[in-house]
């Protein structure tokens, strides 16, 4: 069965509204970033009708300006209608939040010039609307002892599952839709890899499977089509693990501790044992040295050791 074409794109079309052109991106988007599509329809609300050659840089940074004074929103479940609700929280949204939707649709502007959408000449309205700056924050990860408690709390989990879906997040640095998105299809045994298709920046990844690793999804291979991380009696439907997580984490006594700095545990084992930012950077699918330079306090130790193996004779 044949793939529906995608829609033509039309040339030097400046007179094109903002959502029609933000309709024929996502037709032609081909990465994974599943939040895009909530940021660029509430990109639509604000300027769709617009024409694309009317947009400056002056509305861009108005709009942003606008959005970092909001108060964050939570998701709080579902009316008896079935319409999603949002809560506010108290404080503002964050700087790296304004900037995701700056990026979102910054890169449709830069997609209608590539592909000569946009009017000859046009001058992009986001280069100079400068991105904010983002606070590091504290990266959370696992020291030995509480890495430990949590991998025997993981093993004595009601569901047999949650040992293999930790081990192979620490091990592997992969994200949580990564994981959970596996089909043993998608697992070669044989040669000790996972392939994830394509992550959210939309770039190809492979997943190294450390033997203990192996050893585990030995116990439950499945069929082809199933998903490695089911619901009990339906393998093509994820497996809701977050209570198991909790209690785990409850008898692990570890606190202050997300599934996501699993990730972060990954990074700086890593660190820590040798290896480059740029290998981190490898592992994690970071497209930025930028994002991985949080852990550069990690591996002083290995730098150090570089400098002196390769400048310690200088006198």
């Amino acid at each position: 069965m044949n793939a529906p074409a995608l829609p033509t794109l039309p040339l030097r079309k400046g007179d094109i509204a903002v959502s029609a052109l933000v309709d024929l991106y996502m037709a032609h988007y081909a990465g994974r970033d599943s939040s895009r599509v909530q940021r660029l329809s509430w990109w639509v609300a604000q300027i769709g009708a617009m024409q694309l050659q009317d947009v400056s840089d002056d509305q861009v940074h108005a709009v942003l300006e606008a959005l970092a004074r909001r108060p964050a929103r939570y998701w709080a479940g579902r009316d008896a209608d079935g319409a999603a609700i949002f809560k506010a929280k108290r404080p503002a949204i964050s700087p790296a939040t304004v900037n995701r939707y700056h990026a979102s649709i910054a890169a449709v502007f830069t997609w209608s010039i590539k592909q000569r959408i946009a009017p000859k000449g046009w001058i992009h309205p986001c280069r100079t609307v400068e991105r904010r700056p983002e606070s590091s924050g504290s990266t959370r990860f696992l020291d030995a002892d509480e890495r430990a408690r949590l991998l025997q709390a993981c093993r004595a989990s009601p569901w047999p599952r949650l040992y293999l879906l930790v081990l192979l997040a620490l091990t592997t640095g992969a994200r949580r839709g990564e994981l959970l998105g596996l089909r043993w299809c998608d697992v070669d045994l044989e040669h000790a890899v996972a392939h994830v298709g394509r992550t959210k920046n939309g770039d190809p990844k492979t997943l190294p499977l450390v033997p203990a690793v192996l050893d585990e999804l030995r116990r439950f291979k499945a069929a082809p089509a199933s998903l490695v991380f089911q619901a009990p009696g339906r393998p093509d439907q994820r497996f809701r693990f977050e209570e198991r997580w909790k209690e785990a984490m409850r008898a692990a006594k570890v606190r202050g501790f997300r599934f996501h700095d699993l990730r972060h545990t990954c990074a700086s084992m890593l660190a820590q044992n040798g290896a480059t930012l740029l290998e981190i950077g490898d592992v994690l699918g970071h497209r930025q040295l930028q994002m991985t330079k949080r852990y550069s306090h990690l591996a002083t130790g290995h730098k150090a050791a570089l400098v002196n193996r390769v400048l310690g004779d200088l006198r």
